[in-house]
């Protein structure tokens, strides 16, 4: 028997809380530390609900596998019943898990480089809070095993994910549609397929690789933007779809192939629901406001974690519809949506496949095209991207700089001709000037990385803004 402190794991394996679940490199990430991390939750988690069975899933990273090990041997060490999923996205274990009123343990680096990986808790009734994150890093825990064998896989979680859309979406309601699928290794591309084909669509898989590829949806690769064009003219879709890794980001295109943005997704999927009462990020296109559909919105710091608390904190009535989503374009629903007679159920995590299953369908309700959804709305457009291997304390002593000295933050950031109106700093800086465009500057919560977003009234000024800003901030920053 070990005793084992997790503030000194994550003191020397660097393996520690960022946005969304614990993350660190794969060769710090040890049985030892896993194991540890799993006895951790389990204490932590056993303080609110009897928990004698908890449901674990993995991604198609290579280290998925053995981590998933490590943290089941833990669980059996201490008597509970590990559930194994397989692999699945996250959406649909924690749906699982909410379906069964157990814990759940998902392993996945979610669109963080191949080198990293992590591992997302649940209670029962969904994500852990920052509150039990913390009660987890306090935690000392006794472990007697640190590796073993995964049981046999459960197929019911994926199971029920997918009957949870062919349920809600009539039937054959995508018939006629010609819809790829770029499905690299994103661990929901053989669930999405299922999803779209028992709805009536014709698929083509596309760019299907073995080998892991972290697709950000909110920094797409230049070769990812080109794929896109060359797919959309080659097959003639209506539509692409993809995921990140572990399949609780969208990424959808147009029928030009032209990749959507993620809170513009969000948008068109709130609108679809009839959502009244929206909570996003504050790195949200503040089209979210001007198009004046909804009766509440409410901007929280980034992270699911911060979204879900703000939709359990909002007020409601007994009619409301409340949902939440990120730049990222995961879809979080808070209460039961009713649509058409049929009733969604709230699933409080990010998830994917509703919002791209939305587009599709609002697209449908028009009889047009992806692309005839977009003039609806206000003229606001955002672009992101994001320096990598820019450590994090270096990010945050830039930002403080800027914070305290105006000159500083006019230097990197100012507009030509353009003077600030608004500090805002919630999560990072977020500067609106005076000409109307916007500025976000913030830290990585998972990885040494650098993330800037701006907006603007043109889809290529706000590409050209975010280049212009990084490119200023690498470029001095290497002197």
């Amino acid at each position: 028997m070990k005793t084992i402190n997790i503030r000194e794991v994550m003191a020397s394996s660097g393996v520690a809380f960022g946005t969304s679940g614990a993350r660190g490199l794969v060769t710090s990430m040890t049985d030892e530390v896993c194991a540890a991390y799993a006895a951790a939750f389990l204490q932590v988690v056993s303080q609110s609900f009897n928990v004698t069975r908890i449901a674990i899933g993995i991604d198609l990273r290579p280290s998925s596998p053995r981590i998933a090990a490590a943290c089941a041997a833990a669980l059996q060490g201490q008597n509970i019943l590990v559930d194994y999923c397989g692999a699945l996205p996250t959406p649909a274990l924690a749906l699982y898990a909410q379906n069964e009123g157990i814990p759940a343990i998902m392993i996945t680096g979610s669109h963080i480089p191949f080198d990293r990986n992590g591992i997302k808790f649940y209670r029962p009734d969904g994500e852990i809070t920052k509150s039990d994150e913390t009660a987890i890093a306090d935690a000392v825990v006794a472990l007697n095993k640190f590796s073993g064998e995964l049981p046999l896989i459960n197929p019911a979680a994926i199971e029920q994910y997918v009957q949870r859309y062919l349920d809600f979406f009539p039937a054959q309601y995508f018939r006629g549609m010609n819809l790829g699928i770029y499905e690299h290794s994103s661990v929901a591309r053989d669930v999405l397929r299922r999803i779209l084909e028992e709805l009536g669509a014709v698929v083509t898989s596309l760019g299907r690789t073995e080998a892991f590829v972290p697709i950000d949806t909110e920094a797409v690769a230049q070769e990812d933007i080109q794929r896109g064009k060359q797919w959309a003219a080659t097959h003639h879709f209506d539509a692409i779809i993809s995921t990140d890794g572990d399949g609780d980001r969208p990424l959808i295109s147009d029928e030009t192939g032209n990749w959507l943005r993620g809170d513009i997704v969000g948008l068109i999927c709130a609108r679809f629901l009839a959502a009244n009462k929206v909570v996003v990020p504050v790195s949200c296109n503040t089209a979210i406001e001007l198009c004046g559909a909804f009766k509440t919105v409410l901007r929280t710091r980034i992270g699911s974690p911060y979204v879900i608390a703000g939709m359990q904190e909002i007020n409601s009535a007994p009619d409301d519809a409340i949902v939440g989503f990120e730049a990222n374009g995961g879809f979080l629903v808070g209460t039961n949506v009713i649509r058409d007679g049929k009733s969604l159920a709230s699933l409080p995590t990010r998830d994917a496949v509703l919002p791209a299953l939305a587009v599709l369908a609002a697209a449908r309700e028009i009889n047009g095209k992806i692309s005839d959804l977009l003039p609806h709305l206000p003229a606001r457009f955002t672009a992101s991207d994001r320096l990598q291997a820019f450590p994090v304390e270096t990010s945050r002593q830039l930002i403080q700089k800027m914070t305290s000295d105006q000159l500083i933050l006019q230097h990197y950031l100012a507009p030509e001709h353009a003077q600030l109106v608004n500090i805002n700093s919630i999560d990072g800086l977020r500067i609106t000037f005076d000409n109307g465009e916007i500025v976000h500057l913030r830290p990585s919560g998972n990885a040494p990385e650098l993330r800037c977003y701006c907006e603007a009234a043109t889809e290529s000024r706000a590409i050209q803004r975010v280049q212009d800003v990084l490119s200023r901030i690498r470029d001095e920053s290497a002197v």
